[in-house]
């Protein structure tokens, strides 16, 4: 555990890229086998199961402490962050414990088989044998908010030059539903196929925001357009008679997309297909948040189905007849693509149709028309570039159309976290409704750290009342708030809900008379929804 948080620490220390593979390499010849399986899993995402509640810990934290919980809790905001208050608070340790990562990880995983008690005392005693710097990881791992500043490519990189497998073979191999408690390093770095796996996804290649003019990217026919679609990204994979639908985040979901099942009869075994996911009904594609609500249900019923039908919107080829077609040329696996959509009808599997355009200015047009389409914009894929993982500048852009924009005005702030938790950060914006204010929205990114500290030394000063750490303020501030779609919501009590709302700009010229109306919103709503 010692040598693990060494790692951490240097990992955190620095943002230079060379620097983090370097830790990473010496960590990775320095280490225990089950240790560095465990941190390759780890920074893969995958976490070991939350066995204790977060409620028992801050408990058992204060009673170790001998501070009543009132006085942690209001410690906990302070700090922003649970495992480090604790970390903070407990005593210093009574001794030390030379275990390993692995046998921590073991010890988290066996608290599910015991009692309220024995788990207190466990804790404690794991507690009082581990310095701040231990305690804090372990807490982590035990909350499941392991989180540290390494990409996928990052550590495949790392890897790469520890054991001297080329790259793009270990970034397949990290994918899918690979544990530390069924793999060894060996068989994980050094085994057979991927494909032993016939679940297993490749790495998604993921695209840069294009911020300046399309022109500046060259010849336009070197480039294919299509649509932005506003979905689940997501590989639809058959392989043996059977199917598995992996989204981008490496969760495998196939569970909640039943309507592709019958795929795996109709798609050759060996395909893998890259698209999107999108609710769809009635030949028009459904709001965003339908296909939210849906995933988020447990159980899903034949209403729900119904309610939010979906279809695969295919835009790659990936594998055909277990062959790898990654380092094809896009154009060529567009046309065996399309050619295996023609060959294979099906209502639920769509492709992602070229846009054909001749020059740079007939593709803008294009754009400024996507949200008649339902689209966020337009992806721009060189037509030679091979499929590559993670996000890599050069061969695939997306060109999103600019965002709405609404005025708004401030009556709630809250206190941040983290770095930000003696600050207020967090809005909640309203728009008017005859001569009052209805809250619509929460946003807490888009300002300067020179405009926060201005906004807070006014908050103080123009409170109306305190809600522990909320306070509602005068309602003079207007903000433009920037965002990406709107929809009906029958939680909200405005009734609408914005996507990825984000503070453009504060508008000092504005008072807050002239802010939106809920009229306003309702009106966008209308025009986005056709």
């Amino acid at each position: 555990m010692q040598r693990f948080v060494q790692l951490f620490t240097e990992l955190d220390q620095t943002t230079k890229v060379n620097d983090k593979i370097d830790a990473l390499v010496r960590y990775l010849h320095d280490a225990r086998q089950e240790d560095i399986l465990w941190t390759i899993a780890l920074l893969s995402h995958r976490r070991p199961k939350r066995t204790v509640t977060t409620s028992l810990l801050r408990e058992w934290a204060a009673e170790a402490a001998g501070i009543p919980l009132w006085l942690f809790e209001e410690s906990y905001h302070i700090v922003g962050d649970l495992a480090e208050t604790i970390s903070l608070v407990l005593p210093s340790s009574i001794s030390s414990n030379p275990q390993s990562l692995s046998y921590w990880i073991n010890f988290i995983r066996d608290l599910g088989d015991c009692g309220e008690m024995q788990r207190k005392e466990r804790i404690l005693g794991a507690w009082a044998q581990m310095d701040t710097a231990e305690r804090f990881l372990f807490n982590k791992l035990i909350t499941g908010g392991f989180r540290i500043g390494v990409s996928q490519q990052l550590l495949v990189k790392a890897l790469a030059r520890y054991s001297g497998v080329e790259q793009n073979i270990l970034a397949h191999r990290l994918m899918g539903n690979w544990s530390p408690e069924e793999y060894t390093l060996e068989h994980l770095l050094l085994g057979a196929s991927p494909q032993e796996d016939i679940s297993k996804p490749y790495p998604f290649y993921l695209a840069y925001a294009l911020e300046d003019a399309p022109h500046t990217l060259g010849q336009p026919d070197e480039w294919i357009a299509e649509r932005k679609w506003d979905g689940i990204r997501g590989q639809l994979i058959v392989r043996s008679g059977e199917l598995f639908v992996w989204s981008r985040g490496e969760e495998l979901i196939t569970d909640k997309f039943p309507e592709f099942l019958m795929l795996a009869g109709l798609l050759p075994d060996g395909t893998v297909l890259d698209g999107e996911i999108l609710p769809f009904k009635a030949g028009k594609l459904l709001p965003f948040q339908s296909l939210q609500t849906r995933i988020s249900r447990k159980n899903l019923t034949r209403a729900v189905l119904d309610s939010a039908p979906v279809v695969l919107r295919a835009y790659d080829l990936l594998e055909f007849g277990g062959e790898d077609l990654r380092q094809l040329p896009f154009r060529t696996r567009r046309e065996r693509l399309e050619q295996l959509l023609a060959d294979c009808p099906a209502p639920v599997l769509q492709i992602s149709e070229v846009l054909p355009f001749d020059d740079w200015e007939s593709l803008h047009a294009a754009r400024e028309d996507s949200r008649e389409h339902a689209s966020e914009g337009i992806m721009l894929k060189r037509a030679d570039s091979v499929y590559r993982a993670g996000r890599r500048r050069g061969d695939w852009w997306k060109w999103k159309v600019d965002a709405m924009t609404v005025d708004a005005v401030m009556i709630y702030a809250q206190q941040g976290h983290g770095r930000r938790a003696n600050l207020y950060t967090d809005f909640t914006f309203a728009v008017w409704k005859d001569k009052h204010l209805v809250p619509f929205t929460k946003a807490y990114s888009g300002l300067t750290d020179a405009e926060f500290q201005e906004i807070n030394a006014w908050i103080r000063q123009n409170t109306l009342e305190r809600f522990g750490p909320v306070r509602s303020v005068r309602p003079e501030l207007v903000f433009e708030i920037a965002f990406e779609g709107i929809q009906p919501s029958t939680r909200h009590k405005s009734g609408i809900a914005l996507r990825f709302p984000r503070i453009y700009r504060w508008r000092r010229d504005k008072p807050s008379q002239e802010a939106n109306t809920l009229e306003d919103l309702q009106a966008l709503l209308q025009r986005t929804s056709g």
